[in-house]
């Protein structure tokens, strides 16, 4: 069953969008993504607290790390694209 994303605010659905971009361009399932870069980019701090108060991710300083519910919700965001792109 896919996972919902219904009830996530539009700053952790960023998080989660931005996962699902890279799986996009790379092919392959991601399990975690920067939190900081370093050149100044960083993840909107109020998604991050939701994405981990939910149970999707854990953070550390630099990192995001989805939980198995936490990817399951990135790829049903990768199939929701896909399905809105006719594929």
């Amino acid at each position: 069953m896919a996972a919902s994303t219904e009830s996530l605010s539009d700053r952790a659905l960023s998080i989660v969008t931005f996962a699902a971009y890279h799986h996009l361009i790379g092919g392959q399932p991601i399990r975690a993504v920067v939190r900081r870069d370093g050149a100044g980019h960083r993840a909107d701090p109020d998604g991050v607290k939701e994405v981990e108060e939910r149970g999707l991710a854990t953070v550390s300083e630099d990192e995001i790390t989805f939980t198995p519910e936490g990817v399951t919700v990135v790829e049903t965001v990768v199939a929701a694209i896909r399905q809105a792109a006719g594929r």
